[in-house]
């Protein structure tokens, strides 16, 4: 099935949440190595944490029947550390992750994240204990997201999040999209390539 992936200004995102926990889930863990040999990342859905799947034989969250469709990510600490690999996001992505709440990110990987469209916001450690509670206490609740107000909420909860502001800027304007703001801006784009002496014998 073809997924509808992140585009232009990310203001709202709406879905079901799972919970990996742990501090310090390193980029290898969220996409193991020998993976990295793909020409595409189109299949790097179907690898996400691999070995942590196959070591738990269908009892990892990313495997679980209630969590099939879920669209947001609630980890711990430092997640994405280790190395800069860009296919764990990809990973993330591909399998149908929007978006990422947690204590801390790694850095690279909060940046790999954000080139995506998928935003990476932090609250405290007790409130990143009490929305991992209260997904897992009912995983098929509908959280909403919304980037203007920094909060996530149900029913009865609303969650505050925490976002640098250049990030949020980004986001809500569409300008961390680099391919959408090179397409819209193709025109000009033409009329530059046009006045280039070395692209056009020196005219």
């Amino acid at each position: 099935m073809k997924q509808d992936f992140p585009k232009g200004e990310i203001k709202s995102i709406k879905g079901r949440s799972l919970v990996i926990k742990g501090d310090d889930i390193d980029t290898d863990r969220i996409i193991p190595a020998r993976f990295l040999k793909c020409i595409s990342f189109s299949a790097l859905g179907e690898q996400v944490f691999a070995d942590d799947r196959n070591e738990l034989k269908g009892n990892h969250p990313f495997d679980l029947a209630h969590n099939k469709g879920a669209n947001i990510l609630i980890v711990n600490d430092n997640f994405g550390c280790g190395s800069s690999r860009e296919h764990a996001p990809q990973a993330l992505m591909r399998w149908g992750i929007r978006l990422i709440l947690g204590e801390s990110f790694a850095e690279i990987f909060f940046g790999n994240c954000l080139a995506l469209g998928i935003p990476c916001l932090t609250a405290s450690k007790k409130e990143i204990n009490n929305l991992q509670s209260l997904v897992n206490q009912c995983p098929k609740q509908v959280w909403d997201f919304k980037l203007n107000k920094l909060s996530i909420s149900n029913q009865k909860e609303t969650i505050k999040l925490n976002l640098e502001e250049g990030a949020f800027k980004m986001l809500s304007s569409g300008k961390w999209d680099a391919t959408s703001q090179l397409l819209d801006e193709k025109e000009r784009i033409k009329k530059t390539f046009s006045n280039l002496p070395y692209l056009n014998n020196f005219k």
